[in-house]
């Protein structure tokens, strides 16, 4: 799968509330579908398909132990799309650092017309 194609799926999981809330619970380690199902105003095959999403976009990962299926985060796609936001994030300040600087000149280039306009 090319990166970007990964980062749109990455980012179309990240875009519902609930999955980023199954995220954030996830954080303090592995939970089955049910120790997460409870915290949802859902069935649990409604919870199972929001980790479903997770799963496809590589966000969590499932380990099946017997009956019970444990959920945990997969760090993979959250860190290239946090990668992908830090370089953004940088190409942004870089342009506003550029465009600050213009500005910065092109005032000092109106004080200093000015002032020599009012010698004349």
């Amino acid at each position: 799968m090319v990166a970007q194609d990964r980062l749109s799926t990455a980012f179309a999981a990240l875009a519902d509330p609930t999955r980023r809330d199954i995220l954030m619970r996830l954080r303090s380690g592995p939970l089955t579908v049910s120790d997460l199902a409870v915290h949802y105003p859902m069935s649990r095959p409604a919870v199972s398909q929001h980790l479903t999403v997770l799963e496809k976009a590589g966000l969590v990962a499932r380990d099946r132990r017997a009956q019970w299926n444990d959920c945990s985060l997969a760090t993979a796609s959250l860190d290239e799309a946090a990668a992908w936001i830090e370089q953004q994030r940088a190409d942004w300040i870089e342009r506003f650092d550029l465009l600050d600087e213009h500005l910065r000149r092109r005032r000092e280039h109106d004080r200093a017309t000015d002032n020599h306009s009012e010698g004349d």
